[in-house]
């Protein structure tokens, strides 16, 4: 890391979107220029052919889903899109933004609220979730890097879902600081009664309620709503780690791999402007765009508004220019 990038990350990476300092907190997300990989061959890949199965399972399924959705009612259609969006929340604006980056603050009923969005989600608990990625972050693109994106497409998209982590990825993971997390009460209950939240979350509540309330079929009910929506959240958060590292531009840093890609935003609710997360992880919008293209970024500032979060953390249009004319790659930005 340079001096000047050094200086940059001192002075934002605790400044709040009031213009208050906030206090100094380690910070695991940042990128570690000191790692290096070890040399020599790389250990063979450890197929998971449970994992194998489950994932090949799961998507026949959405595919058959997929089939179900002329049959479903617009209610059942609707209701579907809702939970899309709620799971996804639970993973941008709850695992994501708030308890790997600290980039904002929430009271005790959104935290509670984002944390049965998340086990909606189905995706790790909220502590491995976001202990895992702020491995990804810390050690990106290299061995270290739980989905490595310099593995292809495949890897960073599923493929690392089916293999044993590198041992890299497992020491760095015992080694990162995540205090924050284990004295988090609603992280740690979410993680003790996860398989029941995930059960009840996931499956059971987006089936039932289109059944008991309108009708509808439990077969269209259980693969509409609750399995293709839980396969079309999964898939939409694995294009941030795939798509998101390989196709895009670099308008901030042109030495990282993540990339801005739109259909990723669109896809993910702002989480495909993903060279300017990995250049500044610390900002609440993930963007220099705001709410633009950027449904979670929308979500947070509501909950702002309502007095249920604080302390959005933001970095100044100063530091964002200057690090565009010093490390960016001189295309458009998203905005």
């Amino acid at each position: 890391m340079t001096e000047a990038e050094a200086l940059e990350n001192k002075q934002q990476q605790h400044k709040a979107s009031n213009g208050n300092v906030l206090p100094e907190a380690p910070r695991e997300d940042m990128f570690d220029h000191t790692y290096k990989e070890k040399e020599g061959p790389k250990p063979p890949s450890v197929i998971v052919w449970r994992n194998v199965f489950l994932m090949t399972l799961l998507h026949i399924g959405a595919a058959y889903g997929i089939c179900l959705v002329p049959s479903a009612s617009t209610l059942t259609l609707l209701w579907s899109v809702l939970c899309f969006v709620l799971s996804a929340l639970g993973v941008t604006a709850g695992a994501h933004r708030l308890w790997s980056h600290r980039s904002y603050k929430a009271s005790l009923p959104l935290k509670i609220f984002l944390g049965v969005a998340n086990s909606m989600a189905f995706q790790n608990d909220i502590y491995e979730w976001a202990r895992d990625h702020r491995v990804h972050h810390k050690y990106s693109e290299t061995d270290a890097d739980p989905h490595n994106a310099v593995r292809g497409f495949f890897f960073s998209h599923i493929g690392w879902l089916m293999v044993r982590k590198h041992p890299d990825v497992l020491e760095k993971g015992r080694k990162l600081e995540v205090h924050d997390l284990l004295a988090d009460k609603v992280v740690m209950f979410q993680k003790k009664y996860y398989k029941a939240s995930v059960l009840l979350m996931c499956f059971f509540v987006p089936m039932i309620v289109p059944w008991y309330l309108w009708g509808e079929s439990l077969w269209v009910a259980y693969f509409v709503p609750a399995l293709l929506r839980y396969t079309l959240v999964l898939n939409a958060t694995w294009l941030v780690n795939s798509a998101a590292h390989m196709w895009g531009n670099r308008p901030y840093d042109h030495h990282i791999n993540p990339r801005e890609n739109k259909f990723v935003a669109f896809s993910a609710l702002g989480e495909g402007f993903h060279n300017y997360h990995h250049t500044f992880p610390f900002d609440y919008a993930t963007s220099e765009f705001g709410i633009k293209w950027n449904i979670t970024t929308c979500f947070i500032d509501t909950m702002c508004f309502l007095g249920l979060a604080k302390d959005r953390k933001r970095v100044s249009h100063e530091v964002v220019a200057s690090r565009i004319q010093r490390t960016g790659d001189g295309s458009p930005r998203s905005g």
